[in-house]
């Protein structure tokens, strides 16, 4: 019996040139973010967000311990993606196709601090078509969105993008083979010993002076799996997803974006996000199975760089892009090598990796980190 996913009709919406053109038209445009799950960084959204992410920095998560830093509780730098829907993927245009969340960069201009209030005017930059041989016609949609204080204070800008993919192109392509993992007892000891291990490595209230550190330091990995869908809960929670509504809330999202609703095995119209917790329809998209957020695992980089630089060091400016799906059951290990030292203006550049198990690229970046100077 031929299953959904294995069916070779067509599915799904297949992009137009006129849908393109009209979305092209859009270019410089503001364009409405819709309902952002963060509007104010209180203390209990900086640690939700924190947590959802498997960060337990007490920078973040405890309000007692920033104080005794001789300051106030910061948030995650990541935070940001859940304080406007399209810096985190909620794109428009081009209905009934399927949205990739691939990359982000941040250009922070201050730490995120407790109490903060930000707003992002979030426009399209660009569209670019992009060949592929997975997706058929597939198109990377390009936003930049400034974050701004109610006083006008520009706190960050955000340069995020998603590749549009036909579903049914995908599917029938596959761009990645199935993948079958089991855990044994003692592998999940090992892991659970790396988490230990990383927790006692934070650099945390010990400074890092620019002047000891060097070009060709390691900076240490983070580990983050084997990812579950309670993982992608957990990340909902802090984030708050971009289509996740529930009874009338949700029909009436499908009312206005007929496109989104997806009918599931009994009928019933779920959103595409979907895709982060049923492997059935993952599989309709091309993916062998459920996988993870985007924008999770643009978290998950920076907290490699902020567990390495410590409570003192100021993320500067952040890149990710996401290079491949995470599906459950995976383990991802993210590290990264500083690239050059400016000891005058206390700068350092750092490339980011990302593998999964089997040593597949998950995502690359690099980040720019102002460290205090032993002068300071």
């Amino acid at each position: 019996m031929t299953t959904l996913e294995e069916t070779t009709e067509r599915q799904f919406a297949s992009i137009s040139d006129d849908q393109v053109a009209h979305l092209r038209s859009m270019i410089g445009l503001p364009i409405r973010s819709d309902r952002p799950h963060i509007t104010e960084l209180s203390s209990d959204a900086i640690r939700h967000y924190a947590h959802g992410i498997g960060d337990r920095n007490p920078l973040w998560t405890d309000p007692e311990y920033a104080a005794s830093r001789g300051g106030q509780q910061l948030a995650p730098p990541s935070a940001l993606l859940a304080m406007d829907k399209v810096f985190s993927g909620y794109v428009t245009g081009l209905p009934g196709i399927h949205a990739m969340y691939a990359g982000a960069t941040f250009e922070f201009e201050r730490p995120l601090r407790l109490g903060d209030r930000l707003t992002g005017s979030a426009s399209l930059k660009e569209l670019i078509e992009r060949p592929s041989q997975f997706a058929g016609r597939s198109f990377q949609q390009i936003y930049e969105v400034p974050f701004h204080t109610p006083e006008g204070e520009l706190v960050c800008t955000g340069t995020s993008y998603c590749f549009r993919i036909e579903r049914d192109s995908a599917r029938t392509n596959k761009k990645y083979d199935e993948i079958n993992i089991q855990w044994t007892p003692e592998q999940i000891d090992e892991i659970a010993a790396r988490y230990v291990e990383e927790e006692a490595r934070r650099r945390g209230a010990e400074p890092r002076y620019v002047e000891d550190v060097t070009a060709g330091d390691a900076v240490p990995r983070i580990t983050k799996g084997p990812y579950t869908a309670t993982t992608a809960v957990a990340y909902l929670l802090g984030w708050g997803g971009l289509y996740v509504r529930a009874h009338a809330d949700a029909f009436d999202l499908y009312t206005r974006h007929p496109a989104l609703g997806i009918p599931n095995e009994w009928g019933v119209p779920e959103p595409p996000e979907r895709v982060h917790w049923d492997p059935v329809l993952a599989r309709r998209v091309g993916v062998p199975g459920a996988y993870d957020y985007g924008p999770e695992r643009v978290s998950w980089m920076s907290q490699v760089v902020t567990d390495w630089m410590g409570d003192d060091g100021f993320l500067k400016r952040l890149d990710v892009q996401v290079r491949r799906h995470n599906v459950i059951g995976e383990l991802v290990t993210l590290d990264g090598i500083v690239e050059s030292v400016d000891p005058t203006t206390g700068t350092v550049e750092i490339t980011l990796n990302a593998t999964n198990q089997d040593g597949h690229e998950s995502a690359r970046g690099t980040a720019t980190v102002i460290l205090p100077t032993r002068n300071d």
